[in-house]
């Protein structure tokens, strides 16, 4: 039988029913109910627009050779003598290190900081010494700042690469099969480093290296060709090199203008991390509280125009924390993250306001939106005991209304908060767009900007205010041979799963050109 997809609907209470799946779709397709035809689901979604919540399938039917699902594989081959130095072990420097070992060729990756696990020694003693390892922390280390940030795999990146075959080798290193099959896949930062773990394992029984606890200083150059790098304090040659540093490298950018290699300035988004209780936020967006049992808490993407930009949420967590995410001390960053259970009592998520380069004084310097974000958040710790990395908060309700909260409700953030003017501290510009943009949004999803609701600053790391040009069609830089810049760092992806592909793309482009 040729294979046929339906989509078909199903009510909560029956989601977890493969009979009541099958009958649904068979009944769709007007077949009838024979042991010859198979089904799968291909594709889950929810459909929250209406008051009864419902999930929406696309099931593939027809014989069980067709409906089979068939799975990307890692596939090395024998090393051939050529190296790559992959600077940066996130998402897009591990795929591209699988990459690399597929068409033979030694990646050397170069992490400046911890292993996965000895990551978490580090971000405890942000919490309980108030401690900021500028090498590792929730941005920096094995894994990049998507390990301890939910996990999050959705992507609307999908002409950039192969999106199954990145989800299919995370499958393989551990991940629930469930993330090929969900629109909106997550794993949580309590399961992403035993994935993460497990790709290192195989990176390294293939005949790569790996180099924790090492900071790239600088590029070697001869001419115009990229040739190695110095790493604490050494040297290490290479055929090419694959700059995967991540968007809060700082050092890796002044360290490319130290050089005179081209970089250039780029717009990204500055705001604040909003907070509600999870069963608002489940009322508001599927129209019920409490939720059926097998509905996940509720999250949202949502967007709005206000002073002539764009306010959107970034980064949302159901269930989930705030967290600080500072990289170096005497600056206030902060994130969010969700277990995989997504059971925490309050929902966060980024809500911010583009930083656009008119914005910005000093335009002809590369450096400047870089620039603007680090004095953002200079100036949110400084507002503060000068110490600890409490943030400052306030009720969106007095946010709005430009006051300073009498109280803060309870909430996630363990280092605490206490209240403060935050649409002062903010940047005029984008304090003012997201003032009028929660106006907005609070008209549209009632509720949004309630007394429950508090916003917490700065949310400032949403991307990378620096890009490092590259040719479209090689991925090489613009100026320098031999060195692909790639994934967020370079502003050219924005999430695990874009970073992925970028890093498989770059990958790919440096084996091509040290092979021709």
């Amino acid at each position: 039988m040729k294979q046929v997809v339906v989509q078909i609907k199903i009510k909560p209470g029956e989601v977890n029913s493969p009979g009541a799946i099958r009958n649904e779709a068979l009944k769709t397709a007007g077949l009838p109910d024979d042991k010859n035809i198979s089904t799968r689901v291909l594709r889950r979604s929810i459909d929250a627009r209406s008051r009864k919540p419902h999930f929406v399938m696309q099931v593939a039917i027809g014989d069980p050779e067709s409906v089979e699902q068939k799975s990307s594989v890692f596939t090395p081959q024998p090393l051939n003598g050529k190296q790559i130095v992959i600077a940066g072990a996130g998402p897009a420097g591990y795929f591209a290190a699988l990459t690399l070992l597929e068409h033979g060729i030694k990646p050397i990756i170069i992490e400046r900081g911890r292993t996965v696990n000895d990551r978490r020694k580090d971000l405890k003693k942000i919490y309980t010494e108030d401690l900021i390892n500028p090498d590792s922390n929730y941005c920096f280390g094995e894994g990049g700042a998507g390990t301890y940030s939910d996990g999050k795999l959705y992507t609307r990146a999908t002409k950039r690469g192969n999106v199954g075959r990145i989800l299919d080798l995370l499958i393989a290193n551990g991940a629930p099969g469930d993330i090929r099959i969900d629109a909106h896949p997550h794993l949580g930062s309590n399961v992403l480093p035993r994935i993460v773990s497990k790709m290192r394992e195989d990176i390294l029984a293939c005949g790569g290296e790996i180099h924790f606890n090492t900071r790239v200083d600088s590029f070697i150059l001869d001419g115009d060709r990229m040739t190695g790098v110095i790493a604490a304090g050494n040297t290490i040659k290479a055929d090419a090199v694959i700059l995967a540093t991540g968007h809060s490298a700082r050092d890796i950018f002044h360290a490319l203008a130290d050089q005179d290699i081209k970089i250039e300035a780029k717009p990204f988004a500055l705001g604040v991390r909003i907070e509600h209780p999870q069963p608002l936020i489940d009322k508001i967006f599927y129209h019920q509280s409490p939720r059926h049992e097998n509905l996940p808490a509720a999250s949202y993407r949502i967007s709005t125009q206000a002073m002539g930009r764009g306010v959107f949420s970034f980064c949302m967590c159901p269930g989930g924390y705030i967290v600080p995410a500072s990289t170096s001390p005497g600056e206030l960053v902060l994130n969010g993250m969700s277990l995989a259970a997504r059971n925490a009592p309050f929902a966060n998520a980024g809500l911010v306001a583009e930083v656009k380069l008119e914005d910005l004084e000093n335009q002809e310097n590369p450096l400047c939106a870089l620039e603007y974000q680090a004095n953002a958040e200079k100036r949110m710790f400084a507002a503060g005991d000068g110490i600890t990395q409490q943030a400052p908060a306030q009720r969106v309700t007095d946010f709005i209304a430009a006051r300073t909260s009498k109280s803060i409700p309870k909430t996630s953030y363990i280092p605490g908060v206490y209240s403060a003017p935050v649409h002062e501290l903010l940047p005029f510009i984008q304090s003012e767009a997201l003032r009028n943009g929660l106006k907005a949004l609070g008209k549209k999803f009632k509720g949004f900007d309630s007394e429950e609701a508090k916003v917490l600053a700065v949310e400032s790391r949403t991307s990378s205010p620096v890009r490092i040009p590259r040719d479209r069609e090689t991925l090489e830089h613009v100026q320098i041979k031999g060195f692909f810049p790639c994934g967020e760092g370079a502003g050219y992806a924005g999430g695990i799963i874009s970073a992925a592909m970028d890093g498989e793309k770059c990958a790919l482009a440096a084996a091509a050109k040290i092979n021709e």
